[in-house]
């Protein structure tokens, strides 16, 4: 979680201290589980320690959007501090460590540290961001755009919290998850995956993500890292 919030907010060592001791209940959590779900009323948040999960909507037929993957360091029903009823579900997608942080705790350190209060805030607009981006992807790109973008997204939020290396990482994402998430079929996700093999854009093995050509990648999947906030490329820039 520290090492997410630096990534976007620069912390003092009293903050970071501060985050240090903040209590949660640590929880194993296996795939395919609901940590909320759409309409819960939560008395606390949920932070995403080791394991990939994601948001995400359901129609009244039971069809499933996935509005973003969420990754270790991501607490990604923070809103639910100020919002009563959740209007959407979170679920695992791989085994997870998961710590649950009661809300009382994190308005605490709110009201002692009101600079780790701007660094969640900050962290929600970045949500807000990611979601507006999103729309973008699945309302008016191409298939194959589309799915190079989400990897380059991906790639650039892991490597925030030092969980690549030399553009590779692990992406225990099915097929079915991408289909979700993308707004496509799993068989059409099938044919994108294949093709992006091709011509050399990624490597999969098992659950091994391989990009050979960055910048390659990026150009296909138009992606410009600036929606994500991250302070290294803002100094970059």
């Amino acid at each position: 979680m520290i090492r997410k919030l630096e990534s976007i907010f620069v912390l003092t060592d009293d903050e970071r201290q501060a985050l240090e001791t903040l209590p949660m209940q640590v929880v194993a959590i296996k795939e395919n589980q609901d940590l909320v779900r759409a309409g819960d009323r939560p008395s606390r948040s949920c932070l995403v320690l080791s394991g990939f999960a994601c948001t995400y909507k359901m129609t009244v037929q039971g069809k499933r959007q996935i509005v973003s993957f969420n990754l270790p360091g991501d607490i990604p029903d923070l809103q639910s501090l100020h919002l009563r009823v959740l209007d959407n579900g979170i679920s695992t997608i791989s085994p997870c460590r998961v710590g649950f942080i009661r809300h009382e705790a994190l308005r605490d350190i709110c009201d002692r540290y009101p600079r780790i209060a701007s660094a969640f805030w900050r962290e929600t607009l970045i949500d807000a961001s990611i979601f507006r981006e999103w729309v973008l992807n699945v309302g008016q790109r191409e298939a194959y755009t589309r799915m190079a973008h989400v990897l380059c997204e991906l790639l650039t939020r892991l490597g925030a919290v030092g969980l690549t290396q030399d553009h590779s990482c692990n992406l225990p994402i099915t097929q079915s998850e991408f289909a979700d998430a993308l707004g496509a079929t799993t068989v059409h996700v099938n044919r994108v995956l294949q093709q992006m093999r091709a011509d050399g854009l990624i490597e999969l093995k098992g659950d091994r993500l391989n990009i050979p050509d960055w910048e390659k990648l990026k150009r296909v999947g138009e992606f410009d890292p600036t929606y994500l906030h991250l302070e290294d490329y803002q100094a970059a820039a």
